[in-house]
């Protein structure tokens, strides 16, 4: 969203300072003395979700808030609003990290998080989900580094060097779940030892299984209702091997029922990174079809408008191959051939690009702002305001 509207990005984001205080009594709640928790479910700031092994027990939540922050500033440099609301969200919530988990004396020091739910709704009250343990990873070593480059920002926020020092060490200590035999990340400590859902055996109206399974039924399996592992392999960008997305999502798409209407549009851009274009072509049919299709049988009580969002995810970060990095803007175009062009603009760095898509080529147009040097298949091209390329 920050690439297509800063200013509304920015907008959404200030709602979530507007409840940072409300966060904090969250954390309180939880019998957490340092730091802020971000509801589940809200509308006012307090949590609304009753269903606490698949609602409160999402923390992650904290991480894909400070996931936004760091998104929105890479692609806009922001510093004022870093300064007046992101950093103290960053800080809050990292605080809060540092109580959640602990420094696990018997594995070597390396850092845990215990009792958590991930984006999965089907595997619930777990031990180092990968995708919650990750995403902290990436949350601490941002706010490190933004605060080791703004000593007085820390200052104000009354962030010492001791602080500091320990969510750096969390951040490099962190424990990433691996399964060396069939070298994948695994979802969780147990998932992997977990028996396999009965697919073949699952009547076609028994979906969703939430709807007709009790859930303790489906915890004990091997089964994912939306994108987990796969998810984070996305988020996490260059920092994963192409390969090891490649295996991951080879291992967890079979046995992910999809009820959720945002797992398509990840699998999608999942499937298109690691280059199978008609299975991403697929998935980005089955998200950007939920509604005028009614694919989950629900439409008539509202759409899915986060779905619609993660369709245009599908075309610009999946096929266009745009990611925006701590480096720069990145463009990998994979057009599959049923879409002659894809055209489309986006806000970077004060700047407005227009961008043409065919094939695995790109035709890139700076409307306005300062010359700017992006990267195409990860060649360095420079553009000046009203030049074509």
């Amino acid at each position: 969203m920050s690439l297509l509207q800063p200013e509304l990005a920015k907008q959404l984001l200030a709602h979530r300072y507007s409840q940072l205080d409300a966060a904090r009594q969250r954390a309180r709640q939880m019998s957490h003395h340092k730091g802020a928790l971000y509801p589940w479910r809200t509308i006012g700031g307090e949590e609304c979700s009753a269903y606490f092994p698949a609602g409160t027990a999402q923390y992650h939540i904290n991480a894909a808030i400070a996931y936004a922050i760091r998104s929105y500033y890479l692609a806009t440099g922001d510093a004022q609003f870093m300064a007046d609301m992101g950093a103290e969200m960053l800080v809050e919530t990292s605080r809060f990290w540092l109580e959640l988990g602990f420094f696990n004396a018997r594995q070597n020091h390396r850092f845990e998080i215990h009792q958590v739910t991930g984006p999965d709704e089907y595997t619930a009250i777990v031990n180092n989900n990968y995708y919650t343990n990750a995403m902290v990873k990436l949350q601490l070593a941002f706010c490190c580094k933004l605060l080791k480059a703004a000593p007085d920002l820390a200052t104000a926020l009354d962030v010492s060097a001791e602080e500091l020092s320990l969510w750096q060490r969390a951040a490099d200590q962190m424990y990433l779940p691996y399964d060396a035999e069939l070298a994948i990340h695994a979802q969780d400590d147990s998932f992997l030892q977990k028996q396999h859902w009965d697919f073949a055996n699952t009547p076609a109206e028994h979906y969703p299984l939430l709807l007709n399974y009790h859930p303790l039924v489906i915890y004990r399996h091997q089964v994912l209702k939306q994108a987990d592992t796969v998810l984070a392999n996305v988020l996490l960008d260059e920092q994963i091997s192409l390969a090891q997305k490649a295996r991951d999502l080879a291992y967890y798409e079979p046995l992910t029922t999809h009820d959720s209407s945002l797992s398509a549009c990840i699998h999608s851009i999942a499937f298109a990174e690691t280059g199978d274009i008609k299975r991403a072509q697929d998935f980005f049919g089955d998200s950007a079809r939920m509604d005028l299709d009614n694919h989950h049988g629900n439409t008539e009580v509202g759409v899915h408008i986060a779905c619609m969002a993660g369709s245009w995810l599908c075309l610009v970060q999946g096929f266009a191959g745009v990611r925006v990095r701590p480096a720069g803007l990145f463009l990998a175009p994979n057009l599959p051939e049923a879409l002659g062009e894809l055209r489309f603009r986006l806000h970077y760095q004060q700047r407005l690009l227009e961008i043409t898509v065919q094939g695995q080529q790109a035709r890139c147009q700076l409307i306005s702002g300062a010359p700017l040097t992006l990267y195409l298949h990860d060649q360095a091209i420079t553009i000046s305001q009203g030049a074509t390329l």
